[in-house]
């Protein structure tokens, strides 16, 4: 563990202040830059990895006292971003009307985690590629721009098929994040401007030609909250991974479906364990507007979504199962008593 120094804030401003200026004295594109402490179940691994090397920590544990309420009326949920993954996924309203993001939740961690992570800390998460986790590799575009992605010709069974650059294969390792995306989430940022909003579908940055920028975030800014309009009681959220506890995922699909006298109105359809972010699978969900459900317009849909997917020599596999867990989820999303 590197020295650091430790400030606490008592209100959103004086985080954003002393985020902004410790930003400010480093290049925010290194290692050694400000970061906010909430949960810290992320940060102080990789701390400890000395994969991550902050000068600074900005605890911001106090500003739950308004950054931590779940708001569910009329036709929207807001969730604020220090509210714990354990309260958020065992709120009555939440698992009646949202149980995709119940469930997502729930799948993440381990109960222990679950007590301490917050939503805000799930969603900006790491990817755990262990060339990136481990610094005897140099070879990290992430933690070492330019030095190449060992991953490429490595063990890349962990890896993603979509989304991908000659640049990077890390896969978006989070749960939660999945269930915002298909949802039509927007995520609320406070920095030194105030509060601005945007859809959480432009949060996360694919590797492109920079993978060691994840996130638009800008130095200083927090995640103060997520909105999700509308309501999906007819919602899933299915995780294929090596065992039934605390794992993460080689392929996950949450799907949410308006159906209407056995019509599907609207489908949502975001994929996890295989992408390099949160990922829409926009192109698949629009072959079910408008259809009756079968299995042969599941497996349509399930082709549709892989369609620009690119295996390697350890985790090719993850197409077919990708497949079968979007087909899956969406027959058990049909089927939903609600």
């Amino acid at each position: 563990m590197r020295p650091f120094s430790y400030q606490r804030a008592s209100d959103p401003d004086m985080a954003v202040q002393a985020l902004s200026a410790a930003a400010a004295a480093n290049n925010p594109l290194t290692q050694a830059m400000a970061q906010p402490l909430a949960g810290g179940t992320t940060l102080i691994d990789l701390m400890k990895l000395d994969v991550m090397r902050p000068a600074a920590i900005i605890d911001i544990n106090p500003l739950a006292r308004g950054w931590s309420a779940i708001e569910l009326g009329g036709d929207k949920l807001r969730l604020g971003a220090l509210a714990k993954m354990s309260d958020v996924a065992a709120h009555d309203g939440i698992q009646r009307d949202y149980p995709i993001i119940a469930d997502s939740l729930k799948l993440a961690a381990s109960a222990q985690l679950r007590n301490m992570a917050t939503l805000g800390g799930n969603v900006m998460q790491r990817t755990r590629c262990s060339y990136f986790r481990d610094v005897s590799y140099e070879n990290c575009n992430k933690r070492n721009p330019g030095s190449g992605c060992a991953a490429m010709d490595g063990v890349n069974r962990m890896h993603a098929v979509l989304g991908t650059s000659d640049h990077c294969i890390a896969t978006y390792p989070g749960d939660f994040a999945q269930a915002l995306i298909a949802l039509d989430a927007t995520v609320e940022i406070t920095g030194r401007s105030g509060t601005r909003n945007m859809p959480f579908a432009e949060l996360h940055k694919a590797p492109g030609n920079t993978p060691e920028i994840e996130t638009t975030l800008q130095p200083g800014e927090l995640i103060s909250a997520f909105v999700i309009p509308g309501r999906w009681p007819r919602s899933v959220y299915l995780k294929a991974r090596d065992r039934q506890s605390y794992e993460f995922a080689l392929s996950s699909a949450a799907v949410a479906l308006d159906v209407q006298g056995g019509t599907i109105h609207d489908a949502r359809i975001a994929l996890g364990g295989v992408a390099t972010v949160p990922w829409r699978a926009r192109e698949a969900e629009a072959l079910l507007k408008g259809q009756k459900f079968d299995d042969g317009l599941a497996q349509r849909v399930a082709d549709a979504a892989f369609a620009d997917a690119r295996g390697r020599q350890h985790n090719n596999f993850k197409i077919a199962l990708g497949k079968r867990v979007v087909a899956r989820a969406l027959q058990q999303a049909v089927t939903m008593e609600i």
